[in-house]
């Protein structure tokens, strides 16, 4: 199979919603992207519509249940901060990065998640210091390209005043040099800018607004970069979200009437010493897992109360599917339920305190478990789609009223001439000028 391109350039604005065109119409950068390439309206994420999934799902061309990535973090009862998906170990099957490598091309990746120890030539994975003993350049070290992050902390480490951005625009100055330097065949750059201020503040903030305009510079720096590299003409550009989000004001803490009816058992401490049935949040869904999966009773009891609490509104739960159903629509089967949220809610796993806490802007600012908007919901809520743009070489000029987010895999790998397989999404020719191609 032929390339079409020689560096193609990934980059993930995470929670990019379609609702943010009309603004990214007016700004420079991606305007040069939609007056000169492709664009996807609406692109329809995966459920649950989380990052780590969601990137998952763009490398692979599968939904969770196929390629392993279930959630954000694993499932931990009574762990207040659960590990996450890190690994590349925790995704099933092939990847866009494994096929381009296996061609003899190269490979790069700036905080793309689920990339820990991952064969990438040049990889910074998105992996944080999660106990109290670790150190966070030296997690990152060990779990990426050790001389390659080395060599970008040393030059660019001055510029890190935290673990989110834009403090953290390390990211940024990272992509510009390895494009300057290394020159990838498949570069993978994740921004989280947007997505914190849209937790933190709220979808429409200012300070959410603030970030599309950073991601604005961040483009034009990226372009820049090519152009200074003289592979401007040669390489194709893709700026893609994961998923959108959803304003909320309250929290449904299901795990406390879990423990109302001893589904889970507490020491005299509160801490949480075993479990029958638990939420796993997703935010604007959850999953609840039976301990015991044969747990007849246990199965029974819990769909009776949540029976109950879709009739009431106040207890904001949309919705429940059963595991089975779950897996129908590509998430966790191992899951006894999956329950979505209504408009103004998402789940928390605390099982003490109230059944239903309000957010109020004080909460979100004393405690980052607390937002004001979040994802995670089905992607078949109203207006909840996110976005892909492309332009540069092997791309037409052309607007796409649709994809699904399991369709971006498979077109990205055959930009470079390379196969995911037998994949749930597909490749869309449509975008592609697929009569120019070259070796």
């Amino acid at each position: 199979m032929k390339r079409l391109t020689d560096h193609l350039i990934i980059i993930s604005f995470d929670c990019l919603s379609a609702l943010d065109l009309p603004i990214l119409k007016d700004l420079k950068h991606f305007q040069t992207i939609l007056t000169k390439g492709a664009l996807v309206e609406r692109v329809e994420s995966i459920y649950p519509s989380v990052t780590y999934p969601c990137h998952a799902t763009i490398v692979t061309g599968n939904y969770p249940n196929r390629h392993g990535v279930i959630n954000n973090t694993l499932l931990q009862p009574g762990n207040a901060s659960p590990d996450w998906n890190w690994y590349r170990k925790c995704i099933r099957g092939t990847t866009l990065y494994d096929e381009v490598k296996k061609a003899n091309l190269s490979t790069a990746a700036i905080l793309w998640p689920v990339t820990a120890k991952a064969d990438i030539d040049y990889n910074m994975p998105e992996i944080f210091a999660n106990r109290p003993w670790q150190n966070q350049i030296l997690v990152s070290l060990l779990n990426g390209t050790p001389r390659f992050q080395w060599e970008m902390n040393k030059r660019y480490g001055h510029i890190r005043k935290g673990l989110k951005q834009p403090e953290l625009d390390l990211v940024l100055e990272s992509a510009v040099d390895t494009i300057k330097t290394k020159k990838p065949n498949l570069l993978l750059v994740h921004f989280t800018d947007l997505d914190t201020h849209r937790h933190e503040h709220g979808f429409s903030s200012e300070e959410a607004l603030q970030a599309l305009h950073r991601h604005n510079h961040r483009l034009g720096r990226i372009l820049d970069a090519l152009k200074e590299a003289q592979i401007l003409e040669q390489s194709t550009i893709i700026a893609l979200g994961d998923h959108s989000a959803l304003d909320e004001q309250k929290a449904i803490n299901l795990n406390v009437l879990l423990h109302k009816q001893n589904l889970i058992t507490t020491n005299s401490n509160g801490q949480l010493i075993n479990w029958k049935a638990y939420c796993k949040s997703c935010d604007g869904s959850a999953y609840i897992y039976l301990k015991d999966p044969e747990d007849a009773d246990t199965f029974q009891t819990v769909r009776n109360l949540l029976n109950l609490l879709v009739e009431e509104p106040d207890f904001g739960i949309e919705t429940f599917i059963t595991g089975e159903e779950a897996a129908a629509r590509g998430a966790d089967p191992a899951c006894a339920f999956m329950i979505e949220a209504s408009r103004g809610f998402f789940f928390l796993e605390d099982y003490k305190g109230d059944l239903i806490k309000t957010i109020t802007k004080e909460d979100a600012r004393a405690d980052k478990k607390y937002t004001l908007a979040c994802h995670g919901y089905s992607p078949e809520k109203e207006n909840y789609g996110t976005i892909l743009m492309a332009a540069g070489k092997g791309i037409q000029q052309v607007i796409l009223p649709s994809i699904r987010l399991i369709d971006e895999g498979p077109t990205f790998a055959r930009l470079l001439g390379v196969s995911l397989g037998n994949t749930d999404g597909k490749v869309i020719e449509e975008l592609l000028m697929l009569k120019e191609e070259v070796t």
